[in-house]
């Protein structure tokens, strides 16, 4: 997240969102207030699968079902522990590959290549 309240959220999200995208980091993890800010920030990066989890559940489905490339998480909803076994989960989780999750990442890759259609 930003280092400071002076700082904008989508700037941090931007910029980790890009590393992930260039090939410069596999995985991003991204912290905001809630989560929800730096989550719809990221997103708007072709190519990032952003998933803004509050349980190990949410982090394991994120990356086992839609191949989450991006966590995002909320610092002040979340103690320090808990999101640490959240990231844990999630950078733990591999992308299960079946047939219809693969059918349905591809349809969010057309989505975002579609425009206003």
């Amino acid at each position: 997240g930003p280092p400071s309240h002076d700082d904008d959220y989508p700037d941090a999200a931007a910029a980790v969102a890009r590393a992930v995208t260039s090939g410069e980091s596999d995985f991003g993890i991204v912290i905001c207030g809630t989560g929800v800010g730096s989550c719809m920030a990221a997103n708007k990066v072709p190519g990032v699968r952003a998933a803004l989890c509050t349980d190990t559940f949410c982090a394991r489905l994120s990356r086992e079902h839609n191949d989450a490339n991006v966590l995002c998480l909320g610092g002040r909803v979340l103690g320090t522990e808990y999101a640490l076994d959240i990231v844990r989960a999630w950078l733990d989780t591999p992308f299960s590959g079946d047939e219809r999750h693969r059918r349905r990442l591809e349809k969010m890759a057309r989505l975002e290549t579609e425009g206003d259609r």
